[in-house]
């Protein structure tokens, strides 16, 4: 396991709930002062919230929480759960009669894994954002890590369990850290060493097989294949503009390449939010480069902390 959780940042949150029915969840990163925000989305599916605020010349320049959520869009009910609790602690826009919270999100598609009839909705949302605390440090089959499958090209059925995986880079007094949400289409890979842990799986000859080298032999429209997306955030104390924390989700995103192969395609939602605290002057270049490592590792010890469920195998099992 590689070290560190989101929560290394100082007066960050996090809380998770889930449905061990429904194989689903959501899980919460609360920044209760507000924090710089930006975002990326690479994948061509996406399902996301109140991204548009992140743009250089919108108004809004603080946001109070993100939401990772499975559930496919049904799952983006889960934010309104948020802000209904954020909203009875005083945390928000100050709007004069009551306090707006800025709630940004994004979703996975895990319907197939459980219960389909049971999503992250208000209630769960209102519990993972109770929940939430500064000393959170639980990955795998956690939040909206419950439901998370990796290698999906055969279907659900010959997937490998993925999961919500977390880790920290620092250097000095500058700290980078990223969450995520492994569910992706593509293979896991370890990036020191480029070796395939989890993805694809022949469960009658007990091997991995290579998304890649199927879809060669295959050579033909994936088709309706949107039961995939790798979310995440990078959360720092460096000083960051809005334009600057949308860089640094650019470069992130050098994390999900480097870890998940294929990537950023048409079945996936792939979307990353960079969110600053604003403690610390940093080189940009540096922050997006520790953050594209943090974001790798974390994908990493979210296949490592993944547990088998519902038939799935784990990589503690291979």
């Amino acid at each position: 396991m590689y070290p560190g959780y989101l929560t290394d940042v100082k007066g960050i949150k996090v809380g998770h709930g889930q449905s061990e029915e429904g194989l689903t969840g959501v899980s919460v990163i609360i920044f209760e002062e507000g924090a710089t925000g930006g975002v990326d989305v690479r994948g061509s599916a996406p399902g996301t919230r109140e991204t548009d605020l992140f743009k250089p010349e919108k108004m809004v320049d603080k946001v109070h929480a993100v939401v990772l959520s499975g559930g496919s869009a049904f799952g983006l009910d889960a934010s309104s759960g948020v802000m209904n609790y954020l909203e009875g602690k005083g945390i928000g826009f100050d709007v004069g009669v009551t306090k707006v919270p800025i709630v940004s999100g994004a979703v996975i598609f895990d319907l197939d894994i459980g219960d389909y009839r049971i999503r992250p909705d208000f209630e769960m949302g209102y519990e993972a954002a109770k929940n939430a605390t500064t000393e959170a440090d639980l990955q795998g089959n956690i939040g909206a890590g419950t439901g998370a499958t990796v290698g999906k090209i055969l279907g659900p059925e010959q997937a490998i369990k993925g999961g919500l995986g977390s880790a920290t880079v620092q250097v000095g007094e500058l700290v980078v850290s990223a969450m995520v949400v492994v569910n992706s289409f593509g293979d896991i890979y370890e990036p020191t060493n480029n070796q395939q842990m989890a993805g694809v799986y022949d469960y009658e000859e007990n091997k991995l097989l290579n998304t890649i080298e199927l879809m060669k032999e295959q050579n033909k429209d994936i088709g309706f294949n949107l039961k995939n997306t790798t979310i995440g955030v990078i959360t720092t104390n460096a000083i960051l503009t809005k334009a600057q924390a949308n860089k640094v989700s650019q470069i992130a995103h050098n994390g999900f390449a480097r870890a998940i192969n294929p990537v950023h395609t048409m079945v996936d939602g792939d979307t990353i939010f960079t969110m600053a605290t604003n403690e610390i002057e940093a080189d940009i270049n540096l922050v997006g480069t520790l953050a594209a490592e943090a974001m790798s590792k974390a994908i990493v010890n979210g296949i490592l902390s993944a547990k088998s469920i519902a038939g799935l195998k784990s990589y503690s099992d291979l």
